[in-house]
C-alpha cells in the first residue's frame, strides 16, 4: 500500500515515523508532499520516505492520501490536486472543520475517512475519532484504523457530527489539562516551591492520577471520594470549586470549543 502524506508539519512527520516505526508502512512506500522547500529539505534529511514539491509526481502511485493541512488551505490543496486523483483511492483528512461533503464536491472522490487527532499522538498517546462514508471498503477502514492506532487510541464514529464533539473534547482536551496544570504549578511556587519542584510534583501527579483511574474500574467520582476524607484537605479544595462553579464552567467552556467547531465547520 503506497501512502502519500500531504503536509509536512507537525502531524504529517508525526504520522510518517509513526507507521515507519510500527512497521505497518515501509519507507519505501512512504511519500510526502510537500510545497516549502525549505521543510522539503528537512523532511528528505530524516529518512521517512520520498519527498515531493509537485502533485503530479505522487498521488498517481498513492492508494491512500493523507491531508495533513491547515483547513484555511484547502481551496488552493484541492485545485491543485483535482486532476491527478482517482475514484479508487482513499482520502483521509484530519483537517478541523473541513466536512466530509466539502472534500465530496470539491474534489469529486467518494472514499473519505475524516479523523481528529489530538496533540499527544505525536508521542504515541493520541485520541483520534473518525468517521467515513459509505463507499469506504471494511477492509480499507481496517487498514486506517490500524494506521491511526499506532499514534495511540482510535475510536469510530457512526455520525460526522461527532467529530466537532470529539474535537471539543480530545482534540482541544491537552490545553485544558495543561491549563489547569499551569495553575497548580503557579500555586505551588506561591507556596515556595522552587520552578522545577513545582513541575515535578504536578506533572507526576496528573501522569499518576490518569494511570489510576485508567488501570482500575472505579469512576472519578468514586476516585473522589478515595482521596477526600471528611473535614481534610481534598475536601476544602473541591468546596473552593464547587464555590466557584468550576465544574459548570470547564463543561461551558467545552460547549464553547464545540460551537466554535461547527462555526469553522460552516466557514
Amino acid at each position: 500500500m503506497k501512502i502519500l502524506i500531504i503536509g509536512g508539519g507537525n502531524m504529517g512527520l508525526t504520522y510518517a515515523q509513526s507507521f515507519l516505526r510500527s512497521h505497518i508502512a515501509s519507507k519505501e512506500d512512504m511519500m510526502i508532499l510537500e510545497k516549502s522547500v525549505e521543510k522539503a529539505t528537512i523532511l528528505a534529511k530524516k529518512d521517512i520516505g520520498t519527498v515531493y514539491g509537485e502533485p503530479e509526481q505522487c498521488i498517481p502511485k498513492a492508494d491512500l492520501i493523507i491531508f495533513a493541512v491547515k483547513p484555511q488551505d484547502t481551496q488552493s490543496l484541492f485545485s491543485g490536486i483535482k486532476s491527478h486523483i482517482h475514484p479508487q483511492q482513499v482520502f483521509l483528512s484530519i483537517m478541523a472543520g473541513v466536512k466530509i461533503e466539502s472534500m465530496t464536491t470539491a474534489l469529486g472522490v467518494r472514499k473519505i475517512i475524516r479523523a481528529m487527532p489530538n496533540l499527544p499522538a505525536q508521542i504515541g498517546m493520541g485520541m483520534t475519532a473518525y468517521t467515513s462514508t459509505d463507499e469506504v471498503t471494511r477492509i480499507e477502514l481496517v487498514m486506517v484504523q490500524n494506521l491511526l492506532n499506532t499514534t495511540g487510541k482510535a475510536i469510530y464514529v457512526e455520525k460526522e457530527s461527532a467529530i466537532d464533539a470529539a474535537t471539543a473534547i480530545s482534540g482541544s482536551g491537552p490545553a485544558y489539562v495543561f491549563y489547569f496544570m499551569d495553575a497548580m504549578m503557579k500555586a505551588a511556587r506561591e507556596m515556595g516551591f522552587s520552578e522545577s519542584e513545582a513541575e515535578l510534583l504536578v506533572s507526576q501527579t496528573f501522569r499518576g492520577a490518569a494511570d489510576l483511574y485508567r488501570k482500575s474500574n472505579f469512576s472519578c467520582e468514586e476516585w473522589i471520594s478515595k482521596v477526600a476524607s471528611r473535614g481534610g484537605t481534598t475536601e476544602a479544595a473541591l468546596k473552593s470549586f464547587r464555590s466557584t462553579s468550576l465544574y459548570d464552567d470547564i463543561i461551558a467552556g467545552a460547549n464553547a470549543a464545540l460551537d466554535r467547531a461547527i462555526e469553522l465547520g460552516k466557514d
